[in-house]
């Protein structure tokens, strides 16, 4: 009997699978997330992880359609259905992992795949706004390396990437990253006004990050 023969039913035993792999992140910590939110959790995170590897050369506007795709793709659910909680920013993996969540997380997990995507912190921007459509709070995630040109949206409420001029329907409050927080204007930076350390949700969740990766900066 030709070996490949003998081989080949012992790699279709459960045991002997193949780990599953992605760029950037450990088979373990894929296996860990399969355990807890099953196989096609973990299948969202190894795409997400090879779309970013296969996406770090491509130009900015093509990293930022690529980063609004893959999370407004995911279902839009509020904090207390999603997670039992009146509110609650989670990190790009659990949001991956379990398929959804709110503006918030959408924003964030778009916010850390640019950075993963080689864009500079100093460009991004997560902004809390108003939405004027919907008479409620909103976040989005502000694209702006030049102070002389309008900053770019990334909406899940209006998937198309428009500059913030023509978004008309959002009035913004205050936005921040990992340098700063700032009081928002309609146009322009904004005024800077401390650290985003004063914002207890977003230290809790880079605390989840740093525990989980052993890095701010990574996953």
């Amino acid at each position: 009997m030709p070996i490949f023969a003998l081989i080949i039913p012992l790699l279709l035993l459960p045991g002997c699978r193949s780990l599953p792999k992605a760029p950037g992140i450990s088979s373990e910590e894929l296996q860990a997330i399969e355990a807890r939110f099953g196989v096609a959790a973990r299948e969202r995170v190894q795409t997400w992880r090879q779309v970013i590897e296969d996406n770090k050369t491509q130009p900015v506007l093509e990293k930022l359609n690529v980063a609004n795709q893959v999370f407004n793709r995911l279902k839009f659910e509020d904090d207390s259905v999603h997670w039992q909680l009146e509110d609650y920013w989670a990190t790009p993996i659990e949001t991956l992992a379990t398929n959804g969540g709110d503006c918030e997380d959408l924003s964030i997990g778009k916010y850390f795949t640019l950075k993963a995507l080689g864009i500079a912190d100093q460009c991004l921007r997560l902004t809390y706004v108003t939405s004027l459509t919907l008479n409620k709070p909103h976040m989005v995630l502000n694209y702006q390396c030049d102070r002389n040109t309008p900053s770019l949206v990334l909406d899940n409420i209006v998937p198309a990437i428009m500059p913030s001029l023509e978004r008309t329907d959002l009035l913004p409050v205050y936005s921040f990253n990992a340098s700063g927080l700032w009081i928002a204007k309609q146009q322009g930076m904004g005024i800077q006004v401390g650290g985003s350390e004063r914002l207890s949700l977003w230290m809790q969740l880079l605390e989840r990050m740093t525990k989980t990766f052993g890095s701010k900066g990574d996953f």
